[in-house]
């Protein structure tokens, strides 16, 4: 994440030296045939093919990697646990700070940072870096995951391709985001969680154009990862039901909890990770060997369960393999392994890690819930696919994607309302407590100012309703004459008028043009017949007030009317008014 702040000194970072060769005669064929937009959605194919392929090939590095450095089963007690974790965290480091500087932290913000500051730029080695040195950490037991590397990875894969293709400046920026989605469905193997996280935590917004192209990246990363690896879940998901309306309130404690927990972790990072940073240079060398030693002494200490992403784990405490005192123990040693491993800037993801927690967590507060209250019929595999949810929503705070992250890897609606209400609770109670996401606070720390996506979905909109003045005294038809028009405005105040035009529609005219008309000694006309056929546009009242700056210079006075018979008049839009409303909303906030 630090090196966001040193590529800020740079507002075009040049061009790397050497460049992905990829066959371009077939896109350029597929770019003279195809309008733009079909074209850039059959490249979105090919990312998310491109991107399932590495995810693959990463996902089988990481596993030879723990598999020979760690053995299949870590037993504790043994040297390895102590010698590896620190060997590996050295030369990672050093990969870091000498050859692949762009790669700490997760990479959600790095991305992020593509597509609003750096046009879509990731350099290509930024990816091969955080494809080795993220596999090495956590091959060698760091608390960390690879669901956000594989993000960063596809949006690098994706914005070298575009670069290549030479795409336009516009298309080049949203590469990334496309190859985000594509590298984090291949990671979890759920397109859909992907597609929303990406237009939840990374884009903000989204189009027919853009969803389009996220999800086809992202169903196709899936079909390479599921044509290789297999369609299994991550997670062998035992029998979960929902019965009891009122158990609805057990789940809404677990979310408390969760909440809490969600803001215990982000704080921690929050706190430590400056002071780390903050440290001469050359701690940075043993950083990531200091985390890997205390991760080692926490699994020599008879945790080895906190190495890694730690999948089994989480599938072992579904099928009720651990006690409530083992799941709340593990819990709180994921939170300070990952802590340690995350601030050291050891490359490596968090979302893994807050599937851990929130998995041992649900299955600790299930547990001890029925033992007060025996009666409740939700088996520990429930509390535990429930506590992955809660956490997703209360530490990276992205509510609808934590809601269908469970879904999917349980393919189990029947839970849908307890995990709503569990996530919604956890929401909360950690937007309470903890004011900024850990993203945007990462950014920050990084000197980074990017969009706080849930800051702007926070925000008041202003609408055209806030800046509505009445409906004025005077109104104009197109059948009055001009003369008779005239005389009513004589005494008014105002300098422009609406006219009703007939059969439907709406103009204005100007004090002076009645006047001018008059003296030229065309009273007896309509007024109809002198004002011009391009009618003033109209507006209506629940439209956000910005849809109102493309008309307000042009036009002296806008109707705002009624949806349903726009010959209903609501009120009226003015230059000032609308200007007096955005004055008012900013002195207020």
């Amino acid at each position: 994440m630090s090196t966001l702040a040193s590529q800020k000194s740079s507002s075009q970072p040049s061009p790397p030296v050497a460049r992905v060769q990829i066959p371009q005669r077939l896109f350029s064929t597929l770019e003279g045939v195809f309008h733009e937009e079909v074209y850039f959605l059959i490249l979105s194919v090919f990312i998310g093919i491109f991107s399932g392929l590495a995810v693959v090939c990463f996902r089988l590095f990481i596993d030879w990697t723990h598999l020979a450095l760690l053995g299949p089963l870590p037993q504790t007690h043994g040297w390895r646990l102590f010698a590896v974790p620190s060997a590996a965290g050295l030369l990672v480091a050093a990969l870091v700070l000498h050859v692949f500087p762009g790669i700490r932290g997760s990479g959600v913000n790095q991305t992020k940072a593509a597509l609003y500051i750096f046009n879509g730029y990731i350099p290509f080695r930024t990816a091969i870096g955080k494809f080795i040195c993220a596999a090495l950490a956590i091959g060698s037991g760091q608390s960390l995951g690879p669901e956000d590397p594989s993000l960063q990875i596809g949006a690098g894969i994706a914005s070298a391709l575009g670069r290549q293709l030479e795409i336009s400046r516009e298309k080049l920026r949203l590469m990334a985001p496309v190859g985000a989605a594509a590298g984090l469905a291949a990671a979890f193997n759920a397109p859909i969680s992907a597609v929303l996280f990406v237009i939840e935590e990374v884009i903000g917004r989204w189009s027919a154009g853009i969803l389009g192209s996220v999800v086809l990246s992202a169903v196709s990363s899936v079909v390479v990862v599921r044509w290789f690896l297999g369609s299994e879940p991550l997670f062998r998901i035992p029998v979960t039901t929902f019965k009891r309306p009122t158990e609805l309130i057990a789940y809404a404690v677990l979310g408390i909890v969760g909440g809490l927990a969600s803001v215990a972790f982000a704080k921690s990072i929050g706190f430590l990770r400056p002071k780390l940073k903050a440290l001469p240079r050359w701690t940075q060398y043993f950083q990531p060997a200091f985390a890997g030693l205390i991760i080692g002494l926490i699994a020599f200490l008879g945790a080895p369960q906190i190495m890694g992403a730690g999948y089994d784990s989480m599938d072992q405490a579904m099928h009720g393999q651990y006690t409530w005192r083992v799941l709340a123990i593990l819990a709180v040693l994921k939170i300070i392994a990952t802590t340690i491993s995350f601030v050291s800037g050891t490359p490596g993801g968090m979302f893994a890690p807050t599937l851990f927690i929130g998995a041992m967590l649900g299955g600790a507060v299930g547990d001890i819930e029925r033992i007060f209250f025996p009666h409740l019929t939700g088996s520990t595999g429930t509390y535990v696919l429930v506590g992955m949810g809660v956490l997703f929503a209360g530490f990276l705070r992205v509510p609808m994607t934590s809601v269908f992250m469970v879904l999917e890897v349980s393919g189990n609606y029947e839970i849908i309302v307890p995990v709503i209400v569990a996530n919604t609770f956890s929401y909360l109670v950690s937007r309470a407590f903890q004011g900024i996401p850990i993203f945007d606070l990462l950014t920050r720390q990084d000197g980074l100012i990017l969009p706080s996506l849930e800051e702007e979905r926070e925000e008041t909109i202003l609408r055209v309703e806030d800046a509505m003045l009445p409906v004025p005294v005077t109104i104009l038809s197109a059948e009055d004459y001009i003369d008779a028009s005239a005389r009513r405005v004589h005494d008014s105040a105002e300098s422009a008028f609406l006219v009703r035009m007939h059969p439907s529609g709406w103009s204005s005219v100007a004090r002076e043009q009645l006047q001018r008309l008059f003296q030229e000694g065309k009273g007896e006309l309509r007024l109809g017949s002198v004002l011009p056929s391009q009618s003033v546009p109209s507006l209506y009242p629940d439209l956000p007030l910005d849809s109102a700056l493309r008309y307000v210079n042009d036009y002296a006075i806008i109707p705002v009317v009624n949806r349903a018979n726009a010959l209903q008049l609501e009120g009226i839009i003015t230059r000032d008014s609308v200007f007096r409303t955005y004055g008012a909303h900013s002195n207020h906030g």
